[in-house]
Formats: C-alpha cells, sequence, structure tokens
C-alpha cells in the first residue's frame, strides 16, 4: 500500500541502527563466550546428550520500567475450561501443543467474547471422550461470561488445535475454523444465535489423518472474499510416535522432538463466493520440498503486507525447520521466500524451535516479525532493514539482542506471543506465554522447569539503547504455567487489553489489566460485503507526535486469535489529529480531530 503520510525516517536511521547494531554484536558476542567460558559445571543433559549452558549477558541499564500489572480474574468471570491433553504417561507428541485461544465479538453486540480450544481424551485410554472439545463464553459486557456453545451447537469432540475467525460468506458475523488432530471443522454464524458445522459442503475438513494446527482466514486473489490458509505440523499417529522410544536420561520415556516425524504442507483454499472452498494448494506456490520431502513443520502463521504492495503475505513459524515467507502475487499464487528475505533462521543461522507469532510496524513505522522459539533459543525478533534513503527493505536481520528481547527471553520456552500497547503510552509491548514440554526437565536440566511464568517486556521507545525491556513479574503474572495459546482484548468495556492465557493440561486463564495507562482509540472498520470486516486494511494514526499503524487481522500468536478492533495507545494525547483507513482495496479515507477514550466505527465512504 502506499505511504499514508510520507513517513521518511531518514538517512540517520540507516546509520544509528547499522552502529548500534555492530556494537551490540560485538559485546554479545564477548559476553556469550566468556560465559560459555567459565560458567561452572557447564552442561546440561537431555537424551544422555551433554550441551553447553550459556548464560546471556545481562540487558544494559534504562529508564526504570513503570508498574504494569495484571489480575487473575478467571474465577470471577465465570470462565472455567479445561485444556483436555489426554497425557496418561504415554509421552505422545501432540500432548505438549494443546491449547488454543480466540477473542472475538461472534453476536455482534460490542462485547468481546471467547473461544477456547482444547485436545481431548485418546479412545484407548479408558476415559470417556469429551462431547465438547470447544467452549464458547459469551460477555455480558462487563467481563463477565456464560458458556453458550451447547446451545448455540458450536459442539466437536476432535482433538482440538486452535482456531481462525472470519466472515467467509459476508453476511456481517464473524464464523469459527478449528484446526484440530484426525480432520477440521469450519462453523457458520447463524447471525449471532446459532452455528451451522459446513465442513463437509464447504470441503475444508483437510486429510482425516492429519495433524493441522495455524490457520487463517484473508483475500489471497484480491476477490473480496476470504480465502482460507491451514497449516500442518507433523506427519503423525500413536505407533509411530510409540516407536521412536525418545528417553530422558535418569526419567525414562519423554516426548519426542518433531525431528522424529515426517514433515507436511499446508493447504491453501479459494473461497468461490461463499458456496464453497476450492483447494488451489498444488500450483500456488505454498507447498515447499527439499529433495523430494515436505519441509514444513508449521505451529505458527502471521498475515502481513510484508512488501507494502495491498496484498496480503503469510509468515510461517516452522518448528525445528526454516521459517517461510510467502509473497503473494495478488491472484492467489504465492512465492516462498523466507530465506532471501532473512526471515528463515536465527541471528545464528539456524532453524529454531519456533512456535507464536506476530508482526507490527515498529520504531519509526519498520516492519517487525518476533517469534517465539524452544528452550535456550532467543525469541526472534526480525526487523525490517532501511535501504539507502531510509525506506525499509525488503529483508530483515533478527535483532534479537539488539531490541533487548534477547537475552532475557533465551531461558524461556515460548509458545504464544504478541504485539501490543498494554500500558497506552503509544508504543507497542511484547507478551509472552512460556512453558516446557517435559514434566520432568528440572530433574535432568537444573535451568529449566516445567510451569515458567509468562514474560512482559515494556517498550520504553527508540531513545532506549535497547528499546525493550523486561518487566519485573509481579502480582498475579509471575505465576508460572504451562503456557500455551495467548491473546488479547478489551474483555472489561474499559479501553485496555486484556490477556487471555491457555494452560496446556490447566485451565484457561483471563488477567484483567490494571495498568494505569494513557489515553486511547480504539477502530472499528466496517467495509461493504463480501469482506466485511476490513480484514487486510491498514489503520494510521497520528497524535501528540506520534505516528502509529496497524494491519487488520486477527490471527497470530500460537493457534490464537485476537479481536478485531484496533486499539491505540495515546499517551497523555486527548486528540487524535489524523486517523487514515486505507481499506483492501487501496482506497484511502481520513477523519480529523478525533476525540480520545472512545470506540471509532469507520464505515467505508460511498464511492
Amino acid at each position: 500500500m502506499t505511504d499514508p503520510g510520507a513517513w521518511d525516517s531518514g538517512d540517520d536511521r540507516v546509520i544509528a541502527t547499522a552502529f548500534r547494531r555492530s556494537l551490540l554484536a560485538i559485546a554479545a558476542g564477548l559476553a556469550v563466550f566468556m560465559a560459555w567460558y567459565w560458567w561452572p559445571g557447564g552442561t546440561d543433559t537431555e537424551s544422555g546428550v551433554s550441551t553447553p549452558v550459556v548464560a546471556t549477558p545481562q540487558a544494559l541499564s534504562e529508564a526504570p520500567t513503570p508498574k504494569l500489572t495484571f489480575s487473575d480474574v478467571t474465577a470471577e468471570s465465570g470462565v472455567d475450561f479445561e485444556f483436555v491433553t489426554g497425557a496418561r504417561g504415554e509421552r505422545l507428541l501432540p500432548e505438549t501443543m494443546v491449547g488454543g485461544v480466540a477473542v472475538l465479538d461472534f453476536d455482534n453486540d460490542g462485547d468481546q467474547d471467547l473461544l477456547l480450544v482444547g485436545g481431548n481424551h485418546w479412545p484407548w485410554s479408558g476415559e470417556s471422550p469429551l462431547d465438547a472439545s470447544v467452549g464458547l463464553f459469551a460477555n455480558d459486557g462487563t467481563g463477565r461470561f456464560r458458556r453458550v456453545d451447547r446451545e448455540l451447537e458450536l459442539t466437536t469432540s476432535r482433538y482440538g488445535m486452535g482456531a481462525a475467525v472470519g466472515d467467509y460468506d459476508g453476511d456481517g458475523f464473524l464464523d469459527i475454523f478449528i484446526s484440530a488432530l484426525g480432520g477440521n471443522q469450519l462453523f457458520r454464524n447463524r447471525s449471532g444465535v446459532g452455528f451451522e458445522d459446513v465442513t463437509k459442503s464447504l470441503g475444508v475438513a483437510g486429510d482425516p489423518k492429519g495433524w493441522s494446527t495455524a490457520a487463517t482466514f484473508f483475500d489471497a486473489d484480491g476477490d473480496g472474499w476470504l480465502d482460507l490458509f491451514v497449516a500442518d505440523y507433523v506427519e503423525w499417529d500413536p505407533e509411530l510416535d510409540r516407536s521412536v522410544d525418545y528417553q530422558l536420561a535418569g526419567i525414562g520415556r519423554a516426548y519426542g522432538p518433531p525431528t522424529n516425524f515426517p514433515g507436511t504442507q499446508p493447504r491453501l483454499y479459494r473461497n468461490l463466493e461463499g458456496r464453497e472452498f476450492e483447494d488451489i494448494t498444488d500450483g500456488s506456490g505454498v507447498v515447499v520440498t527439499s529433495g523430494g520431502t515436505a519441509v514444513a513443520k508449521s505451529l505458527a502463521v502471521c498475515p502481513v503486507d510484508l512488501d507494502s504492495d495491498g496484498d496480503t503475505d503469510l509468515v510461517v513459524a516452522n518448528d525445528t525447520t526454516r521459517n517461510f515467507a510467502y509473497l503473494n502475487q495478488g491472484d492467489g499464487r504465492f512465492v516462498e521466500l523466507g530465506q532471501q528475505l532473512g526471515l528463515a533462521f536465527d541471528n545464528m543461522g539456524n532453524a529454531t524451535g519456533a512456535m507464536g507469532i506476530d508482526g507490527a510496524r515498529l520504531f519509526g513505522q519498520s516492519m517487525t516479525l518476533a517469534i517465539g522459539n524452544f528452550a535456550n533459543e532467543m525469541t526472534s525478533v526480525y526487523s525490517a532493514q532501511p535501504g539507502p534513503s531510509g525506506e525499509d527493505g525488503l529483508w530483515f536481520a533478527d535483532d534479537a539482542v539488539l531490541t533487548g528481547v534477547g537475552p532475557a527471553s533465551r531461558g524461556a520456552l515460548t509458545f504464544g506471543l504478541f504485539f501490543a500497547d498494554l500500558d497506552l503510552d503509544g508504543r507497542l509491548d511484547l507478551f509472552q506465554a512460556n512453558g516446557h514440554v517435559e514434566n520432568e526437565i528440572n530433574q535432568v536440566q537444573p535451568s529449566q522447569f516445567y510451569q515458567q511464568p509468562p514474560q512482559l517486556f515494556w517498550n520504553c521507545g527508540q531513545g532506549c539503547e535497547r528499546p525493550y525491556q523486561l518487566a519485573a513479574s509481579t502480582g498475579d503474572l509471575a505465576r508460572p504455567l504451562v503456557g500455551r495459546g495467548a491473546a488479547y482484548g478489551d474483555l472489561d468495556g474499559d479501553g485496555d487489553l486484556d490477556i487471555v492465557l491457555a494452560e496446556a493440561g490447566g485451565k484457561a486463564r483471563l488477567y484483567r489489566n490494571e495498568v494505569d495507562g494513557g489515553n486511547w482509540l480504539r477502530v472499528r472498520l466496517r467495509d461493504r460485503p463480501p469482506n466485511s470486516f476490513a480484514f487486510g486494511a491498514e489503520i494510521h494514526l497520528i497524535a501528540g507526535g506520534v505516528r502509529q499503524s496497524r494491519q487488520v487481522t486477527p490471527t497470530r500468536s500460537y493457534l490464537s486469535q485476537t479481536e478485531v478492533i484496533a486499539t491505540f495507545g495515546l499517551g497523555q494525547a486527548d486528540t487524535v489529529d489524523q486517523v487514515i483507513v486505507l481499506w483492501p482495496d487501496g482506497s484511502r479515507q481520513s477523519l480529523a480531530r478525533v476525540a480520545a477514550n472512545q470506540v471509532l466505527t469507520v464505515k467505508r465512504a460511498q464511492q
């Protein structure tokens, strides 16, 4: 899309970025070497293999991090949902992955509701299978919820993984796609009063033996109808898993890594005007092979316009193999350029145990993508690199250390993560949900724990040596859990963003935002059908001399969806100078002098 206000950042950004990256890279390299050389003990042991324990360099001192307080209000909210994994000691890989969450307004009453996706008991376990492995909770507008999935016929007994939401039929209500082990399901929203399973008639069930994970609705071919991308993880069945017989030294059978299982391929479905979906995977460019073998082991997808051409591209996080970047050609075909764009590997040139992903425009409107990784791997923070005139070039570098996220994230095993302005100061913070996959990991790796506290990285701005600083874990967010999916939304209607977490084998957690933040503006777009929620649109805002941008899509994090409304923190500004909407077809609409602290609904202007 064209730049809404010719927001140049200038040659000084090029010089400053390169200089800071060089200094910090040298410092980080020396710190890692010295830590490895001097660290007492020097090894952790897993599966009988010794690996060096690397002490991470400490972040430089910065401005004091403000108090960022969140309260666990799960019990009083009325949300009571367990993410069943089926774990009974067999250590089967899907048990480590369960836990998707979605924040959505399914009935269009203006309140953000919750969709929670759990697994199920294994058929051979002797446990009665759940007939409702998905929970839908309606919000009364104050942050109190009532479970309604059964009465609205949103029922499934699948071993669920995650969700995608989008208005596939253009009727103005969000429909729900459930990714699962053993076939997926699509539920049509009947005007907010019920759901209809249309999986078979629309042709999106996928492989009945497959294992689908991340999914997203987006317009792949520019016709206005939302298409569907569905990622798969690995080729899996219980007998293959048992035959792997992965062992944890001194413990016994353990969960085998994805390297023990063959890769898969994603699926791309073209929306035929809401009547059905056509599988256009073959020939679309989303199939990636190496030596005739499928490469993908996908857990998350981020729809984002990487090259600013108005088409939605896809960045896919793959576990232990290279990440993908699919550039949209505008007609439903894609070119995979992850390696060429610098998004395939981390800052050491390695494939990571990539779990969750999110993308946003940070630091002078530069595109940034964050990917949560396995334990002893930093969270990757890929920043678009400036060209010779200061504009973003179409290549990225992993600036995990430069941003300040890397050192503090190395010890965590991160699944869900997202960018959000949690203190409403006009800068996007980074939140991570953490938790290991191995119950007894602490017995063989003393530096690791099964339950891990979430992490909140406060964005202190470009003026700081390292823009992201780890906020001290206090209150309810300091409590460890086995975190998986994570999403945000204004659940209690007070304008700030609350957090929803999934815990594998545990219950959903709702955290109310208690931060004493600034002013805000929430922007809801209403486009003409069929893309009634304006997926793919961009919202640009200028207030108090601060420029901010959001792209409209709920898909982010790990197996999760956030609210469709875009929330902008304004700090002390009580008026927004300008709101600019770049609609999915490229047309532009502008509003001036908008009052703060309101939900602003912008409808497409008549032409």
